[in-house]
């Protein structure tokens, strides 16, 4: 697991990484985060797994569709990626970021996990 966090106008985005080789892998990672982040305002992700067959998801959790699940898939799919799961949590803030600025949000913080180490 590989995590980041990005603070955007006061709301911080929290993102994992995890290697994961099948869909039942998912849920309990998921519920793990949601117990870790209790007073989380979302937890967004997407995942492709590929295992015989291709199983992908991307869930936008109360954020406007398609401003969340699917740029974080994006950033899956850019990179060609499969077995993999990631989950941002974001705290709100208090500033809304409209909806071009949740994409970005969400899909930065998900190419964030992929730079190296400083």
């Amino acid at each position: 697991m590989k995590q980041n966090l990005v603070e955007i106008k006061k709301s911080k985005f929290y993102g994992y990484l995890y290697d994961v080789k099948s869909v039942e892998e998912v849920a309990p990672i998921l519920n793990e985060l949601k117990k870790e982040h209790k007073k989380a305002t979302h937890i967004c992700y997407a995942y492709k797994i590929t295992n015989g067959q291709e199983f992908v998801k991307f869930f936008d959790d109360g954020e406007p569709g398609g401003t969340a699940g699917k740029p974080i898939f994006n950033v899956i799919d850019k990179k060609k990626l499969n077995n993999v799961l990631i989950v941002v949590v974001r705290y709100f803030g208090g500033i809304k970021l409209g909806a071009g600025g949740l994409v970005r949000a969400y899909s930065s913080t998900a190419s964030e996990l992929f730079k190296e180490e400083q």
